[in-house]
């Protein structure tokens, strides 16, 4: 009866056409106190991941990574793996106790990029999350060390003409422009194709002329001025941050208040989507990024322009 319950309720949250999660994730009726507590019986911690239908990324995912043997098998042996959508109605029972449905969990967690997953530890506490696709070799690299660790500085870093000069001073000033701060580390295969494909994208370029754009070393020591108004160096304010992989580019408004963050693979629609969110003001009254890269992607189909979200 467990099993079918689940699998009706699969059918009702996960319509045909969207991408269906490999076998070896667990049926679980989501009451997320039990599940954690079964996990750590069997010496495993509980992995949700978010998804919703029609995501490239989370195709490429399924897809590509979680069908590499060595992937796979660390998955299943590691974790209890959960799927969530990101606007579905089932109940979810929090760590806490509380009862929610999907969507409210997704919004709870601050659930902004599919896929995003996010690993509880032993107590039912977030021991970390991985907000939205890092390729195969990436994202063995994070599942095989679920801690933080500080990326090492290493040779120097491609720079862009629209990259602010030293020495960085990043508090906003009135009339200033959004930030968005450009944390990298040498060698970096992400960094060099961001600065390869989408630096040369017309429409990237075009939203990051509304910024000011400052790039930092993942592990670098120069010292700089944060949005706070506190001196401090390129380590330290990653680390306050809690930015971990390179790269990651995290978006302030003009009042130096953080709005968003990119840290994943992402493609040129989807970085400019991000820098229009901030640069637009369309945060402040359209709360989920998702909601606002659909309603994008519609009002271009409209005007007959062609939307591309993986080129």
């Amino acid at each position: 009866m467990r099993r079918l319950l689940f699998v009706f309720l699969l059918l009702i949250c996960f319509p045909a056409g969207s991408q269906e999660v490999p076998s070896w994730f667990t049926e679980s009726l989501l009451h997320l106190p039990d599940d954690v507590a079964e996990a750590a019986r069997d010496g495993k911690r509980v992995m949700l991941y978010f998804g919703q239908d029609g995501c490239p990324y989370c195709k490429r995912l399924i897809e590509v990574n979680w069908r590499e043997p060595r992937i796979a098998d660390k998955m299943r042996r590691r974790f209890v793996s959960l799927a969530l959508n990101i606007w579905g109605d089932r109940e979810v029972t929090w760590t806490d106790g509380r009862a929610m449905t999907e969507k409210q969990l997704a919004a709870m967690l601050k659930v902004q990029f599919t896929p995003t997953l996010v690993f509880l530890d032993e107590k039912g506490a977030v021991a970390r999350r991985i907000n939205g696709y890092y390729p195969p070799r990436e994202f063995e690299a994070a599942i095989d060390d679920l801690s933080a660790r500080e990326a090492p500085s290493g040779a120097r870093l491609q720079s862009e003409k629209f990259f602010m000069k030293d020495p960085l001073d990043l508090r906003r000033k009135p009339g200033s422009k959004p930030l968005a701060v450009l944390f990298e580390t040498s060698p970096c295969e992400g960094c060099d194709e961001l600065h390869r494909v989408a630096f040369r994208r017309k429409e990237v370029l075009a939203q990051l002329a509304k910024f000011d754009v400052a790039q930092l070393d993942l592990g670098g020591r120069a010292m700089l001025v944060n949005p706070a108004g506190k001196k401090t160096s390129e380590t330290a304010w990653a680390r306050q941050l809690s930015v971990s992989r390179a790269p990651t580019m995290v978006l302030f408004d003009n009042s130096g208040r953080e709005v968003l963050r990119t840290e994943a693979y992402l493609r040129p629609f989807h970085i400019a989507g991000s820098l229009e969110y901030v640069s637009s003001g369309a945060y402040r009254t359209e709360p989920s990024f998702q909601r606002f890269l659909q309603a994008k992607a519609e009002a271009m189909k409209h005007r007959g322009e062609k939307v591309d979200l993986w080129n």
